[in-house]
C-alpha cells in the first residue's frame, strides 16, 4: 500500500491537546485520501463496477468530516491552529478528486469522439464506417451509421 505523507498524523504519538474531533477528522481524511487513490486506479483500468462502489464510501466520509468540522456553521473548527495539518490532507485529497476528475473527462471526451466517428457526424475524419453490406456507410449529407 502506498504511503501518504500524512500518515504519520493519526496515530499514538499525538499530542495529548488533540481534540477527539481532530484525531477523528484525520483519521477520516487518511480514509478519504486511499479511496481517491483506490478509485484513481479503478479509473484508470476502467473497472467501471468499483468506482461505482466507493462513491457511497465518500459521501460517507463526506458527511462525516461535514459533521466533525462543523464546516458551514458558527462551531466551525477549521480555524483553529490545531486543524492546520487536517487542513493540508483535504488540501492534497482536493488535488487526487482532480486528477480524478481530469481522468474521467478524458475518458468521455474520447468515447464521444468514437461516437462521432460511428455515427458519421465529424466531417474531418479519416475513418471509414462500412455498414453491413460492406459499403461506406458515411458520405457527404447523409446520417451515416444511422441509416444502417
Amino acid at each position: 500500500m502506498m504511503q501518504t505523507p500524512f500518515q504519520s498524523v493519526a496515530q499514538p504519538n499525538m499530542p495529548p491537546a488533540a481534540s477527539p474531533e481532530l484525531v477523528s477528522a484525520l483519521e477520516h481524511g487518511l480514509a478519504l485520501h486511499e479511496l481517491l487513490e483506490k478509485e484513481f486506479e479503478s479509473l484508470r483500468v476502467q473497472d467501471l463496477d468499483t468506482f461505482e462502489a466507493l462513491q457511497d464510501d465518500k459521501l460517507a466520509i463526506f458527511s462525516t468530516l461535514t459533521y466533525l468540522t462543523g464546516v458551514g456553521t458558527e462551531a466551525s473548527r477549521l480555524d483553529l491552529p490545531d486543524w492546520d495539518t487536517f487542513k493540508n490532507l483535504i488540501s492534497d485529497c482536493r488535488d487526487l478528486h482532480r486528477r480524478n476528475e481530469v481522468l474521467i473527462t478524458r475518458k468521455l471526451d474520447a468515447i464521444r469522439g468514437t461516437l462521432h466517428t460511428l455515427r458519421g457526424t465529424d466531417p474531418t475524419s479519416s475513418v471509414e464506417v462500412y455498414n453491413r453490406l460492406g459499403r461506406l456507410a458515411r458520405t457527404r449529407g447523409s446520417r451515416g451509421y444511422e441509416e444502417a
